[in-house]
């Protein structure tokens, strides 16, 4: 197991159902980091293919000019999911209660996961149903910045530093055999840490962990 069990202990362990009960129609993170992402799913993500956007939201910040066959959205919070244009098919679950997803072996050909990882207990069993679900050469990108709710993400990610949290998801990768050797994208802001704090534009640091299905 890549965890111990008190590293995914989370401050909040009430059910996680109740905390995202509400939907929250913001973007999490800042528009640096939205387009760095839609610029990296515009460069791996193919025409035309099978998309699972997971622990997504009211927006999957996937590149306008892009059509896909299908894009299946999962989350926590079925109005965010509802009034996201890009999802042709949602379904509601809590992956730390139930880490089985309702989805046939090989039938994605990318798997996406944006901002939502630090939230996951059970990351060795949410990245074996990514290898399970995934097409052969399909593709999982797992980005992050350093904004979380802190309540409820886990100890391990709370206390890790920005370079240790690329190791964890490094790590959940490697716990499953079949997936390729993580590439690692990193930006690092330039903008001084007053100014993120005050919200300046282009204060958040993009990082994408991306594999492959061998």
């Amino acid at each position: 197991m890549q965890l111990r069990p008190n590293e995914r202990l989370k401050l909040d362990d009430t059910d996680d159902r109740l905390f995202y009960a509400y939907p929250r129609f913001v973007t999490h993170v800042d528009e640096g980091f939205i387009q760095q992402l839609t610029d990296l799913y515009r460069d791996r993500l193919k025409p035309n293919t099978r998309i699972l956007d997971m622990m997504s939201s009211w927006v999957s910040h996937l590149p306008e000019e892009i059509q896909f066959s299908h894009i299946e959205g999962h989350g926590l919070n079925g109005e965010e999911l509802g009034r996201n244009p890009r999802l042709n098919h949602y379904f509601v679950q809590n992956l730390n209660e139930n880490p089985q997803l309702p989805l046939p072996n090989e039938d994605f050909d990318a798997v996406l996961n944006c901002v939502s990882v630090q939230y996951v207990q059970y990351p060795e069993a949410i990245f074996s149903e990514i290898h399970r679900i995934l097409k052969p050469g399909g593709v999982a990108i797992i980005s992050f910045s350093n904004r979380m709710f802190f309540q409820k993400a886990i100890q391990a990610w709370r206390e890790a530093s920005e370079p240790q949290r690329v190791e964890l998801v490094k790590g959940y990768f490697a716990s499953v055999p079949g997936f390729s050797t993580p590439e690692v994208i990193v930006h690092k802001s330039t903008v001084p840490n007053f100014l993120q704090w005050l919200g300046a534009p282009g204060g958040d640091p993009f990082y994408a962990v991306i594999a492959y299905r061998s």
